[in-house]
């Protein structure tokens, strides 16, 4: 849609002519389709998306998903080029299929192409063809005459398409499983939705997140589909633009990882994850992973791990994994090994982040083991997947986990969102450690074991000694960067409050000012009026 050059998608309730039953409007202005093109899109099977913005595979996307709301769908499409325009009309229909008993899909369609020498609609592929088709349309879409087809088009503009899915399903107890009453500028699930102010307070909090609220309420999962919109780019529900939501907006104490997952020994491409907790922690048990791919949303909150005793409770984190290809309805991927690898990866950090953070919101922090030797390596040799903590500005620090593996006495500052420190990080200042010093006494005295150096030796493949000193040499540098600017941000503070006051003291003496003024000017017009009192009367008087 976007990639068809579309600024705007409409989405809006509307009626059956025919019955007058509600059905649902999906409209935009992007380049529209040709006759071509639209038997691609109502044709089973096929698909041309092969452009690396294009998430369609199996070219079954719309049909699928058309047919999840409603019986039946009628698509009006218009395209404009350099030689013609071209206007399309075709229709999905399973009360069509059922009732007349075909053993086959028939899709009809009718195609016009604008005649410039005389400005009418010419009937493409034979008068015949049209004919049959063109009398299945109207006698089971919501349109029982050509010119109310043809009237669709008046508010598509020079290109464009508009789709009308109607006959929509009924729920068990016989409504619409689409609810356009229950809030004027949303759509929702019946009977999903539920009136906070009649459940307890602990659990309002839960009901009014975007991790629940999505599942039933269509404006909620419009303004997290997509992971980037254009500035010139909207979708407009029931009248009202919706507002693009991230995900990431609602995480505190976030990191950023790096994942490089891998597959016959070369990397398949780079994926940075931003994790944190959810605001709301630890009173809400929210947690799972925000999946994109290609800027669309697949997986929301996918619940990689089943947390017991609490252990990663409101752990949240947003990735966009291109590498994996999703399902033809694009409510799930493919269950390949690169899969399978991050399905793998992501439970691994949701466990990391949570046994070093979970401090931060409240949880007792509880000391760990150091996990063998083949845990290091298979994380940080590449062997299937090279992981690293990633800063703001692509910025790489040694994260936690890395510091907790090494061992590593110095710690670094975990950044949040607007690159400051983290408030209510516990921290301990240590002496500066030279590892490759440690690691030669220790092989000198003898008492660094095979145990004990086995994850020195398997982390050395991907971060060298040297490598991790000038890691830590950043780290200082930004923690520096940080104090310097938490002492701006105080001067800014006290100058925001000096220029208050005084704007209080100029307004203070405007006020003043403008009394006089106010006083003065009533002295003036009382002035004027007795001169006017004194001098009708001497011109009376002179003109008798």
């Amino acid at each position: 849609m976007i990639q068809n050059g579309a600024t705007f998608v409409i989405v809006d309730k509307t009626s059956n002519p025919r019955d007058g039953s509600p059905a649902l409007l999906v409209q935009d202005d992007g380049g529209g389709m040709d006759p071509e093109a639209m038997r691609r899109c109502m044709s089973f099977g096929f698909s041309d998306k092969k452009s690396k913005s294009a998430i369609g595979q199996y070219g079954n996307g719309f049909k699928t998903s058309s047919m999840r709301l409603g019986a039946d769908v009628i698509v009006f499409s218009r395209h404009l080029d350099d030689r013609s325009l071209t206007q399309s009309i075709g229709l999905l229909s399973y009360s069509f299929l059922t009732r007349t008993c075909h053993d086959r899909i028939v899709v009809p369609m009718v195609d016009y192409e604008l005649n410039l020498s005389s400005g009418t609609l010419d009937v493409l592929h034979g008068r015949e063809h049209f004919a049959s088709n063109l009398s299945v349309l109207l006698k089971w879409s919501p349109f029982s005459t050509e010119a109310e087809l043809l009237k669709q088009f008046d508010d598509i503009g020079s290109h464009g398409t508009k789709i009308i899915i109607y006959n929509l399903w009924l729920n068990n107890d016989g409504n619409s499983e689409l609810d356009f009453d229950s809030d004027e500028k949303d759509i929702c699930i019946s009977g999903d939705t539920k009136k906070v102010d009649t459940i307890p307070a602990w659990k309002a909090v839960n009901e009014q997140l975007i991790a629940r609220r999505y599942h039933h309420s269509l404006r909620v999962y419009l303004s997290i589909l997509y992971l980037r919109i254009p500035e010139t780019f909207r979708i407009i529900l029931r009248g009202e633009i919706v507002e693009h939501h991230n995900i990431a907006d609602d995480l505190k104490y976030i990191e950023y990882i790096l994942y490089k997952p891998q597959s016959v020994g070369s990397v398949e491409g780079a994926v940075v994850s931003t994790i944190g907790f959810l605001k709301e922690a630890p009173r809400v048990n929210i947690h799972g992973f925000c999946v994109y791919h290609k800027n669309r949303l697949i997986l929301p909150f996918w619940q990689v791990v089943s947390y017991s005793d609490s252990r990663g409770r409101g752990v949240v984190g947003v990735l966009e994994a291109n590498f994996v290809e999703p399902t033809h309805n694009k409510q799930d991927f493919e269950r390949t090994s690169l899969f399978q690898k991050l399905e793998g990866r992501l439970k691994e950090m949701t466990w990391e982040y949570w046994d070093y953070h979970c401090g931060l919101i409240g949880y007792q922090i509880k000391k760990k083991s150091q996990p063998p030797a083949s845990h290091y390596s298979s994380h940080f040799t590449g062997q299937s997947s090279v992981q690293e903590s990633v800063g703001l500005n692509k910025t790489y620090m040694v994260s936690d986990r890395v510091k907790g593996r090494l061992d590593v006495a110095e710690q670094s500052i975990p950044i949040s969102s607007h690159g400051r420190s983290m408030q209510g990080l516990p921290m301990k200042r240590k002496e500066h450690v030279d590892l490759v010093k440690i690691e030669k006494v220790k092989r000198q005295a003898g008492t660094g074991g095979k145990t004990s150096l086995q994850p020195l030796n398997g982390i050395g493949n991907h971060l060298r000694d040297e490598e991790t000193q000038n890691l830590l040499q950043e780290n200082k540098k930004l923690r520096a960067k940080c104090l310097e600017y938490d002492k701006r941000g105080e001067e800014l503070t006290i100058k925001v409050e000096e220029l208050k006051n005084e704007m209080r003291e100029v307004q203070r003496e405007y006020g003043q000012l403008l009394a006089e003024l106010k006083s003065l000017d009533a002295v003036k017009d009382e002035k004027d009026v007795n001169v006017v009192e004194i001098d009708i009367p001497y011109q009376l008087q002179s003109g008798s």
